[in-house]
């Protein structure tokens, strides 16, 4: 298992169900959390590390904000997307200040040739053999990540709140999400709980299995 440290200005997590107003997660989903490491290790198959372990967890307490801005939405076929009908105005709750972990562990993984968990440390100490593209962020392209290290032996420096899979729990977040109609997103459940020391690999989150 490996830890990162990530320091954000600005993201939202928008919740599943919300739709004219959207309500943010207080921290990133796994697959959000997973198409962040993809992203920075230049993989564009989403599929390529089915079974690894992501979750993540808040380092400190960001302030919450609402904006009103322009969203897309299909609401004729016909036209571009983003203007005229198929354009809206919504409120967006925003996070800024944002400190937080992400703990990744690859020994489930489904192909156990260059794991996910490999591949982000050779990105961290070679990154000039990365090959990439685009700004590296955490859910929406606009919302850049500032900075991230590795935590020696994974454990944060300070208490956070983390995500912990629990078939018990009262939260539920998105492991896979489908793009495309939704239909084949998948949500974890777990609760959310305060850890002064990694978390044991089941607690973390599964991707596509």
């Amino acid at each position: 298992m490996i830890g990162l440290q990530l320091q954000i200005p600005i993201a939202s997590w928008r919740k599943g169900p919300s739709r004219e107003y959207l309500e943010t997660d207080i921290l990133p989903p796994p697959a959000t959390c997973y198409g962040a490491l993809l992203s920075l290790v230049g993989e564009t198959d989403r599929e390529r590390h089915k079974g690894v372990r992501i979750t993540a967890g808040l380092l400190s307490q960001p302030q919450k904000s609402t904006v009103l801005r322009t969203v897309w939405h299909i609401k004729n076929a016909k036209i571009q997307p983003g203007v005229e009908e198929n354009a809206r105005p919504d409120y967006q709750e925003l996070l800024t200040d944002i400190a937080l972990m992400i703990w990744c562990d690859s020994q489930d993984e489904v192909n156990k040739d260059s794991t996910l968990e490999q591949r982000v440390l050779q990105a961290l100490r070679e990154p000039s053999s990365i090959d990439r593209f685009g700004g590296w962020s955490l859910g929406e392209s606009t919302h850049l990540i500032n900075d991230f290290s590795l935590v020696p032996d994974a454990i944060p420096l300070t208490s956070c709140q983390a995500f912990l899979v629990d078939p018990k729990g009262d939260v539920s977040m998105p492991v896979w999400v489908d793009h495309v109609g939704a239909k084949q997103t998948r949500f974890v459940l777990g609760r959310l709980e305060m850890l002064c020391e990694k978390p044991q690999v089941a607690q973390l989150a599964q991707i596509l299995v």
